[in-house]
């Protein structure tokens, strides 16, 4: 036993609560060094031999360096005292607060330490501590469009010097089409056709930019899309389609525009807005920049959420759009970069409005100090994003270095995060994926395929359906193709058929996920989605070679290819498929 690899963290990641009277208790080890790991538990004031329980764990996630252990307990009394019991051939290693010790819990080597006393300790489970993200999520599937850019309703708002909207229209960062809300109403029965049950919009507030990143007015729809009525218009029209609405919004900075900077940049130092922003010293200036922006953009400076005033702005912000207008949830830009106070009151003010709202922070890098259950319901989920896209598109690493990385994302937050993590292959700010993937439509398919088999909410950036392309920003903007002789139907039918499959099924939305194959120096990979009675094995080949692929070690059973109707039998133990190069085949359990 390698003792050095061992890892745990109380109340983490590590040991939290899934549910009201679920903990999920974890730790890791080196990859493939343990027999056997067991979690050792009791009530810390009812310590006795005759009430210590010993339950195996199981390994469900695993990198090429380390294996990671998992089990499910609910506490009788909700309090939980615990350490671990690791076996290995003949030898056995406890290890709680105190240390390691060799057959035997105490450190006195004098039988076991029947007291919570240097035990690892889940104290009480409150229900209020518990993350619970809202349900919906893990049954949805997210469009993402880009107002200005989706479709044109209502030709009398658009703005002076519009482009015509045509299949070549070349975008640049600054042009216009006329895009609005009135053109996204008049195409719902499109998105309800592709199966999509949230939109998730970037900015529509008033703004200055054709990408609404630089807010104007936070509680005013951009006059170019319409106005607070055609929102709710467009919310009330939505729902009756069974779709629901996620907002973008940039309280991190505003635009350059906002009438407390021009305030500001009027009047210096005697302006009383002059604290709701981060000003080094007065007059305001942007060479060399002496206030705080983002990035380091001048027109987009960082408002001061510590500020009482800044932050009851934000905050009827926050609520207004849920309560008065009914969207379903926030989509929040630059997250990392705000205070983690605020965070909590925007948090309590969302979900008093509306409980159901989902809270989605955009953060590219490791979030777990957002997720536990005080901020974010979850994040957007760039890792996996980048995973998907190495293997399946780019052909940069190998299965096991894929499956490595969805695991090492597996353990970095709780379950209820990662059922709820929002999972995109390209969005405004990336090439699209057709383009990622050099017009190669199978490894496209590919990727779209394993994301909407795989846990997570998915979602679709507006036009890849219809095998839309585009570098990155500006290129990635193209105005929506509607003609029908320029759109993909292929594609479209391919989307159509992988959504609705993913929404017949609760086994490819919420159910368990495992990999079955993924070998290193491979170029496919197996896994299993089971829930509900319900069992899937998808097996997706990443080679440009053909390929006969063998499993072993799965449970019997009867499977057919959901996509062609074939027959697949378990025997001996094993199923075997033959994959053409860059293709996959779904079995679904008979």
């Amino acid at each position: 036993m390698l003792l050095e690899a061992i890892y745990h963290q109380p109340k983490s990641q590590y040991a939290y609560a899934y549910d009201n009277e679920t903990l999920h208790i974890r730790v890791r080890t080196k990859r493939n060094d343990m027999d056997q790991v067991s979690v050792v538990w009791g009530d810390k004031y009812d310590f006795v031999p005759e009430k210590i329980t010993t339950t195996k764990m199981e390994v469900f996630a695993k990198d090429t360096m380390f294996d990671y252990y998992q089990v499910a307990i609910k506490p009788p009394f909700r309090r939980f005292a615990y350490a671990f019991k690791f076996e290995k051939d003949d030898r056995t290693v406890f290890w709680n607060e105190v240390g390691f010790n060799e057959d035997n819990l105490s450190s006195s080597g004098v039988g076991m330490l029947w007291s919570p006393s240097g035990m690892f300790e889940y104290p009480f489970l409150n229900n209020v501590d518990v993350n619970s993200p809202p349900e919906w999520v893990k049954n949805a599937v997210f469009y993402q469009i880009f107002p200005e850019r989706f479709a044109n309703g209502d030709p009398s708002l658009n703005p002076k010097n519009v482009q015509a909207w045509t299949h070549d229209a070349v975008p640049t960062r600054d042009n216009f089409f006329g895009g609005d809300l009135q053109g996204v109403i008049d195409n719902l029965d499109y998105l309800k056709e592709l199966g999509i049950t949230c939109i998730y919009f970037t900015p529509f507030f008033e703004a200055f930019s054709n990408h609404k990143y630089d807010t104007i007015d936070y509680l005013k729809v951009d006059p170019q899309f319409g106005d607070n009525d055609t929102a709710k218009k467009l919310v009330k029209e939505a729902h009756k389609k069974g779709i629901r609405i996620m907002l973008d919004a940039v309280f991190n900075h505003s635009g350059y525009f906002f009438p407390p900077f021009q305030d500001v940049l009027k009047n210096g130092e005697k302006s009383r807005f002059k604290d709701w922003f981060h000003i080094k010293d007065f007059p305001v200036i942007t060479d060399p920049l002496n206030y705080d922006t983002f990035a380091f953009v001048p027109e987009m400076p960082k408002l001061d959420t510590e500020h009482p005033e800044v932050k009851a702005y934000l905050l009827e912000v926050a609520r207004y759009w849920v309560e008065d207008v009914g969207v379903d949830g926030w989509r929040l830009d630059v997250a990392n970069e705000v205070d983690h106070q605020f965070w909590r009151d925007f948090r309590a003010t969302v979900k008093k409005a509306n409980p159901d709202a989902y809270i989605l922070g955009e953060i590219w890098h490791n979030s777990m100090a957002w997720l536990g259950g005080d901020q974010f319901d979850a994040v957007m989920n760039y890792p996996v994003t980048n995973s998907i896209i190495d293997f399946f598109v780019k052909d940069e690493i190998d299965a096991e270095s894929f499956m490595g990385r969805l695991d090492a994302i597996e353990i970095s937050y709780p379950k209820q995060a990662n059922e709820v993590a929002f999972n995109l292959l390209d969005s405004h700010d990336t090439p699209r994926l057709l383009t990622i993937a050099d017009g190669n439509k199978q490894r496209m398919k590919l990727a779209a395929l394993f994301q909407l088999t795989y846990t997570g909410a998915p979602c679709i950036y507006y036009g890849d359906e219809i095998g839309m392309d585009g570098g990155g920003d500006p290129g990635c903007r193209k105005p929506m193709i509607w003609e029908e002789e320029h759109q993909d139907q292929e594609m479209f039918h391919f989307y159509k058929t992988l959504i609705q499959l993913r929404k017949d099924h609760s086994a490819l939305q919420d159910g368990t996920f495992r990999f079955l194959s993924a070998e290193k120096d491979n170029k496919y990979v197996a896994f299993e989605r089971t829930g509900d009675h319900e069992r899937f094995i998808i097996i997706m080949n990443s080679s440009e070679s053909k390929l006969k692929v063998e499993l072993a070690d799965i449970s019997q059973g009867t499977f057919r290819d959901v996509l062609n109707n074939g027959r697949y039998e378990v025997k001996n133990r094993k199923i075997s498929a033959e994959l053409e190069p860059l293709s996959s085949v779904i079995l679904k359990e008979m």
